[in-house]
């Protein structure tokens, strides 16, 4: 019986010192490329609002002026335009009871024309309000970005690996977990506003600066030196 424990004994050491053995020299650690990209894309929203007693006299008004909008709109080539949000809801008055109605349209604009983008909101703005102004970097242009910033990640990781390689004068080494994660580049919205239509002509149209943002690539990793 005493054979047979002693032989457990040294069975069960012998699993856990390959355990050990397994996870021996594991070194982790954190790389990561970043860059500075100019926004290239214009996002803006505008809106308008009409207020009567009959709802019908508000559908109507509010595409009239959305469906001008979207009309002008179509001959700048260079700027995307789509409707956005459209709704008609009641107001209250004394005794809740409906005094009027009041309908709330939006259209949306996209373009990396800033020039192009800011001539039209000039026009817009003598029937739509001004909502907000957003600038971020368009998807082609982060998808790209974030792949050479992933290159550049992982010959860091690798530099990074073969250093560590040499500090501790190990022969070789060999990945053992690899993680790769990009990100950044969160639009700043520069400017939000609410204002009313504006009538005077005279006005100059606004002039754009898109600044830019900070995209990321990080490499978490691990490595088992040998």
């Amino acid at each position: 019986m005493l054979r047979i424990v002693l032989l457990c004994s040294f069975l069960s050491f012998g699993i856990s010192a390959h355990a050990e053995t397994e996870t021996y020299n594991r070194v982790d650690f954190q790389v990561e490329a970043a860059r500075e990209v100019a926004n290239d894309l214009l996002v803006t929203r505008l809106s308008a609002d009409i207020q009567d007693k009959q709802p019908s006299h508000v559908a109507q008004q509010l595409n009239t002026v959305l469906n001008g909008a979207l009309r002008l709109s179509a001959s700048f080539a260079t700027v995307k335009t789509r409707s956005g949000n459209q709704r008609t809801y009641p107001v209250y008055g004394k005794n809740n009871q409906i005094s009027a109605w009041r309908g709330h349209g939006e259209i949306q604009l996209e373009s990396r024309d800033f020039k192009a983008a800011g001539e039209l909101i000039m026009q817009l703005q003598t029937t739509l309000q001004l909502g907000s102004v957003q600038f971020m970097i368009a998807p082609d242009t982060r998808s790209q970005i974030e792949n050479e910033l992933i290159s550049e990640a992982i010959k860091a990781f690798q530099n990074r690996a073969v250093a560590i390689q040499a500090a501790v004068g190990a022969k070789s080494y060999k990945i053992v977990r690899f993680a790769i994660n990009s990100g950044g580049g969160m639009p700043p919205q520069l400017m939000m506003m609410r204002s009313s239509a504006l009538s005077d002509s005279t006005i100059p149209a606004p002039e754009f600066a898109g600044g830019e943002s900070r995209l990321t690539a990080q490499i978490n990793g691990t490595i088992e030196l040998q």
